[in-house]
């Protein structure tokens, strides 16, 4: 049987650790043998969890074992050749020792090293389900574009580096007065690049591996996540439930009856942005969610009636696929009519009006600006063609 992975993701904040811990304690307390992993740097699921969590999976509670990933650690077993290459080469050219250590590391590669782990877990069979705590939505998006580069490197590079190689050589040396990484850096290299095409593909892997977004009901919050739900369509990652945490209950009293009314109103449009997603909803609870009984309690209130280890929403809801002559854009509009659907554009963002109810995509930068040429709808499913505007005819 394959491993079920659950990843968790929201803006810093939100209270995603928590709920990957109360959603790990949940599927253990039903009889699977279940991994709880954090790869976000902040390091707190060993807090919450209120357990020592180690660098190896550790035994937390009955079938729960947590591991909080250590960036060096995987920074070492994939790029020291090439660290100890770049470093070399750094300071060879008057950079001090310390800095040419820090320079030959590129930004964010620590956590996607981290990343590059969960697809060693899975194979390792060790475990029913695999729940992530992953960093923060801004970071998890950034490190999913890396395997484009991957495909890119493989493709293009690494089948002719030997003839690269034995070409510039020399005139690295003569010229630059560098010296060219050998077969065992490129090689590193690509290894590396070829597990960040295997994690590329347990992520797209919709029938075992599911994304869910955690938010609060705050304007700021939502907006990010719906940016982030349109973002991981475009990389083909599944979003399978939108969890809303810390709702103010009713009896808040006069002090924060504000903040509850405001809630409330935000939580309407959280529905319909996401529609048909399952929205999970959690209370501001009186106490912080740390320990056993804590998490327990935000299971209890979270998944009531639902197994937090299936897949939660089955089917196309929103994809976007984008190709040099354009975009297409895909959305579940289910029992709709063809005469009852409209489209407009609003800013940045693509309206979809489906017997009378309006949901607003927002659409990723790079795209816009396009403006719509073409829509159909078949079986449930309205597809939209959108393209760049032509360019102005010159004088």
């Amino acid at each position: 049987m394959a491993t079920r992975i659950v990843l968790y993701t929201g803006k810093g904040g939100v209270g995603k650790t928590s709920v990957a811990a109360a959603t790990a304690r949940r599927i253990a307390a039903g009889g699977a043998r279940v991994l709880v992993v954090s790869t976000d740097p902040a390091h707190s699921l060993a807090d919450v969890l209120d357990a020592e969590v180690g660098a190896d999976p550790t035994p937390v509670a009955p079938g729960l074992e947590a591991l909080q990933l250590n960036d060096r650690a995987e920074l070492t077993r994939h790029w020291s050749a090439v660290r100890d290459w770049a470093s070399r080469t750094l300071v060879g050219r008057g950079v001090d020792r310390i800095s040419a250590e820090e320079l030959s590391v590129p930004p964010g590669l620590e956590e996607l090293l981290s990343l590059l782990r969960l697809v060693e877990l899975r194979d390792a069979g060790d475990h029913d389900v695999i729940v992530v705590d992953c960093a923060p939505t801004a970071e998890t998006l950034r490190l999913l574009s890396f395997p484009d580069l991957a495909h890119w490197w493989l493709t293009r590079i690494v089948p002719r580096q030997e003839d690269l190689l034995g070409t510039v050589r020399p005139l690295a040396r003569a010229v630059l007065d560098i010296t060219l990484p050998d077969k065992t850096v490129l090689d590193e290299l690509a290894r590396m690049m070829e597990s960040l095409l295997a994690m590329r593909a347990l992520f797209v892997d919709r029938e075992h591996v599911s994304m869910r977004l955690v938010t609060t009901a705050d304007r700021v919050v939502i907006e990010e996540s719906r940016r982030t739900y349109t973002a991981l369509g475009l990389h083909g990652v599944a979003t399978d439930a939108v969890i809303v945490n810390r709702l103010f209950p009713d009896d808040v009293g006069p002090y924060f009856a504000g903040w509850r009314d405001r809630q409330q109103e935000q939580l309407g449009g959280i529905e319909d942005a996401f529609a048909p997603l399952p929205i999970l909803q959690a209370p501001f609870f009186d106490r912080e969610v740390v320990g056993a009984q804590a998490l327990d309690r935000l299971a209890d209130a979270l998944y009531g009636g639902v197994r937090p280890e299936d897949v939660l929403h089955v089917g196309l809801s929103r994809e976007l696929e984008i190709d040099e002559d354009g975009a297409r854009l895909r959305i579940a509009v289910p029992l709709a009519d063809r005469e009852d659907v409209a489209l407009r554009r609003a800013g940045d963002e693509l309206v979809v009006e489906v017997g009378g109810r309006r949901r607003a995509v927002l659409l990723p930068p790079a795209i816009a600006h396009y403006r719509p040429t073409g829509a159909s709808l078949r079986d449930g499913v309205l597809d939209v063609t959108l393209r760049p505007p032509a360019p102005p005819e010159s004088a």
